[in-house]
């Protein structure tokens, strides 16, 4: 009989713990990978707990005499998600970064206790500080060979079946040999015999395939062990790489089942090999390291040069952004309807934006869960509506909406924040949208030299907020992928904070990132604006050194009735202006009827 509440699992897991000998588990939202979506099969923590975010981990304890026994850790964007979705009898909240998972462990585990995690599931670091944190309170950190929560998890569904894909080179713009040379170089360069690919997107890019084994992210689940000589060794389920893809790699790539990946790790014993300590589980640099093989931690080779889009790439967002905003533009004109008559809610609006999506022909999936915000769930930064949270969007109010698709020839994001009438906003709330508004053109037209890092140029996003007395507790900017993941890295717009990833990469020609500020009123509303923006070089006369600056790519209105215009500067304004003439150039051809009246009026000059 399948265990239908969670409380029921969670005894389970207990008993479990009994059996494999250990006091404790850690469980986290992850795979083998290490990916920010993860297929159903990893969806542990969800079975587990109820916990449905992207972000979270729980510490189950065998031992409940002192209290309940078990914790769930998220960060601010989910602290009244978690209170809906997971017990709070079972159950203590936690909140990251003010509570730590480790400590909690070493203050409640017991002396001699002996805490549990999956190394296939967890990063090395963090492996090693969660060990220090127990050895201090005289527990220890042991590494399982069978999951707890699989072994009790009885209708676990198994990973994707789905086949890989070929990534056509027009869409590419380079060769998968083309690119596993440049790998090889790399190693050479570095005096290394070999690296390990681990993360999704890295392989699907180096050897320009796709597949379908992930939600939102256009990846199949395998790994690649890359080679000086050019030639790669590539894991991946028996039966999900038809004869076109294999022909299509040819004999430098060797086809080998996904089961072999660890020993073939046994099997570089006596090598120097690469390994990315973020991306890079825990387990394998044991298996590298067990089988005398140097395990050099160091930035998978494949993130930058994914980072830095080629023409082709380029070209291709162009086109998918084109196609996107018209889709936009169409639910924006379909919002203005139906919006102020009361009668839509979040999941209704959510559902009828993915429809103008898949009406385009090409949509393959969302890039990630629509946030369909309104009112005061819109002050929500990572909202995510569910049927409990569900909310009418209300005359009178803000209703915000980020939202993007997956297209072959590009990934989307964009946040439109929409005033739902009739009447006027208010006056705090056009102030407000105006100064993030400002903010957003200030960044969108800042040229700056060459070796620039994310961090440097996160305040001019925030400049005209702050002189108002407020902020936003998110980063300004994050990496795009090409029909890849939607937050890819290294590079970040963002505060610096301790090292923080991404912020001290420098900005390069070809990279893609968003342009998001926003401001949040809890309780209240939520405004954000968010294009995606293209690193360009810039010429500037005069000048001294290389130059760079953005190119805006992604193309929709910008709700007029949210902009308290005496705020707006004439550069501002000419910004304004030049920009919505641009997306109406671009998506008037597309549009026809009262959808086109709506962009002309729209895209009228402030």
């Amino acid at each position: 009989m399948l265990m239908q509440t969670h409380e029921a699992r969670l005894d389970a897991l207990r008993k479990q713990l009994e059996k494999q000998g250990i006091d404790g588990f850690v469980i986290p939202i992850s795979d083998e990978h290490l990916s920010e979506y993860v297929g159903s099969y990893a969806q542990r923590l969800a079975w587990l707990t109820g916990f449905g975010g992207s972000a979270g981990t729980a510490a189950v304890l065998k031992d409940t005499s002192s209290g309940k026994g078990a914790a769930m850790f998220v960060d601010g964007r989910y602290t009244l998600q978690v209170r809906d979705q997971v017990d709070g009898r079972l159950y203590e909240y936690k909140s990251v970064p003010q509570d730590s998972l480790a400590e909690w462990l070493a203050a409640n585990a017991g002396q001699g206790a002996r805490i549990g995690f999956d190394p296939w599931l967890h990063t090395r670091g963090w492996a090693n500080a969660v060990a220090k944190a127990l050895a201090d309170a005289g527990a220890e950190l042991v590494a399982v060979e069978t999951n707890p929560v699989d072994a009790v998890w009885q209708d676990q569904p198994a990973p994707s079946a789905a086949p890989a894909f070929i990534q056509d080179e027009a869409l590419a713009g380079r060769s998968s040999a083309d690119k596993r040379a440049e790998v090889a170089e790399w190693l050479k360069t570095k005096k290394l015999d070999a690296a390990v690919i681990s993360a999704l997107d890295s392989v699907a890019w180096l050897l320009n395939i796709r597949g379908a084994d992930v939600d939102r992210t256009p990846v199949a689940l395998s790994y690649v062990i890359a080679h000086a000589d050019g030639t790669a060794d590539w894991f991946i389920e028996p039966g999900k790489v038809p004869a076109e893809v294999s022909a299509k790699l040819g004999n430098a790539v060797r086809i080998r089942p996904r089961a072999d990946f660890t020993a073939a790790l046994t099997e570089l014993g006596g090598q120097r090999v690469a390994a990315d300590p973020e991306r890079a589980v825990a387990a394998i640099f044991a298996a590298l390291e067990g089988a005398g093989a140097t395990a050099v931690p160091l930035t998978d080779p494949v993130v930058l040069p994914k980072a830095i889009k080629n023409p082709a790439e380029q070209s291709g967002h162009r086109a998918a952004q084109a196609r996107d905003g018209a889709a936009v533009a169409r639910f924006l004109h379909w919002l203005s309807i139906e919006g102020p008559k009361g009668t839509v809610d979040e999941i209704a609006a959510a559902e009828r934006l993915h429809e103008f999506r898949r009406a385009t022909g090409d949509l393959r999936d969302l890039s990630f869960d629509t946030i369909s915000g309104a009112g005061p769930n819109g002050a929500i930064v990572h909202y995510r509506v569910s049927e409990e949270t569900n909310r009418k969007l209300e005359p009178g109010s803000v209703f915000l909406v980020d939202s993007g698709g997956q297209y072959p020839d590009g990934t989307t994001d964009i946040t439109r924040t929409v005033w739902i009438g009739p009447g006027e906003a208010p006056a705090e709330v056009r102030d407000r949208n105006t100064r993030v508004l400002k903010g957003h053109i200030r960044l969108a037209t800042q040229t700056f030299p060459a070796g620039t890092a994310g961090s440097q140029l996160d305040t001019l996003a925030r400049q005209f907020l702050w002189e108002a007395g407020v902020d936003y507790a998110h980063g300004t900017g994050h990496g795009v992928g090409s029909f890849l993941a939607v937050h890819e890295g290294p590079q970040r717009i963002a505060k610096a904070r301790g090292g923080q990833a991404g912020t001290d990469q420098e900005l390069l020609a070809g990279m893609i990132l968003s342009n998001e500020p926003g401001y949040y009123k809890t309780g209240e509303y939520g405004i954000r604006i968010e294009n995606l923006v293209l690193v360009e070089e810039r010429t500037i006369a005069g000048s001294e050194g290389d130059w760079l600056g953005f190119e805006t790519l992604t193309l929709a209105p910008i709700d007029k009735a949210l902009v308290e215009r005496s705020l707006l500067s004439p550069a501002e304004v000419e910004w304004w202006n030049a920009y919505h003439a641009r997306v109406r150039e671009v998506l008037a051809p597309q549009l026809e009827g009262e959808a086109l009246a709506w962009l002309e009026d729209a895209c009228t000059p402030l």
